[in-house]
């Protein structure tokens, strides 16, 4: 069976940094914006987000939702991101040291990736071009442009019920011989990152997001972040060979488990 190249082993990395991008690289998620903003609204989106974290819809039936309550051209939505999306004040800063340090940083997203293409180059620079983006994609509906009214749609990545099932991208990076696999880190916040959050070596969960509680209800290993400048030292300290994957996970668990006791 023919098995695509793995893209991010192209430089023979000992390390790769896989990340999710609405919420994580942005300060805000795009596609809640959109939805809230110019589709049918924060209130249903939010039950919707907690229909999947509590098992009573598919993330793909959400998310699908969500987007088809959208009717702006696509152009103008793009637009409309570029003026009120962020980034993340420390992530340029990290994806210049990962680039320097052949580090490289794939971006898993259940977003779409032109949305995620444009805003990257705007908010990182032409440099960002280089960066590989695993998503969704958006497609014309019958007869339609996607830059004319009620003229797209999101084409899902695959037939999983998360619409992207990131974990798919990971696992044959995890599957590699133990001499040419690479530690593997992975950061996120939210729903759609469940599917991955199990697979790699190091999760960084999003400090008071929907991935922290998914991750104690799981007894999934994790560290708290609240930015890219925590994330930046942590795996700055485990490529310099200062502290371990283990270590870090280990000790990122006990400390919300004892601060959260503490609360309680």
């Amino acid at each position: 069976m023919f098995s695509p190249p793995l893209l991010a082993m192209k430089t023979n990395p000992k390390f790769i940094f896989f990340t999710d991008f609405d919420g994580t690289i942005t300060l805000r998620d795009s596609n809640d914006f959109l939805t809230d903003n110019l589709g049918y609204g924060q209130t249903l989106r939010k039950q919707g987000n907690q229909d999947v974290l509590h098992d009573r819809m598919s993330f793909r039936d959400s998310f699908r939702g969500m987007m088809d309550s959208v009717k702006t051209p696509y152009d103008k939505c793009i637009e409309t991101l570029l003026e009120n999306i962020k980034l993340d004040p420390h992530f340029k800063e990290f994806y210049t040291w990962a680039r320097e340090n052949n580090v490289p940083v794939v971006v898993i997203s259940s977003g779409m990736v032109p949305i995620i293409r444009a805003l990257l180059v705007h908010l990182v620079g032409k440099e960002a071009e280089e960066i590989q983006i695993v998503s969704n994609d958006v497609a014309p509906r019958d007869g339609k442009s996607i830059n004319e009214e009620g003229g797209w749609q999101i084409v899902f990545h695959d037939d999983s019920h998360f619409g992207h099932d990131k974990s798919l991208e990971i696992r044959p990076y995890h599957q590699l011989p133990d001499n040419e696999r690479p530690v593997m880190f992975y950061a996120g916040d939210g729903v759609s990152d469940l599917s991955a959050a199990k697979e790699t070596d190091l999760l960084f969960a999003k400090h008071g997001q929907d991935l922290v509680s998914y991750c104690v209800r799981e007894d999934v290993p994790f560290t708290e972040f609240q930015d890219f400048s925590s994330i930046l030292a942590t795996v700055k300290e485990i490529v310099a060979g200062k502290t371990d994957v283990k270590h870090v996970a280990a000790e990122g668990y006990e400390t919300f488990k004892r601060e959260n006791s503490l609360k309680n």
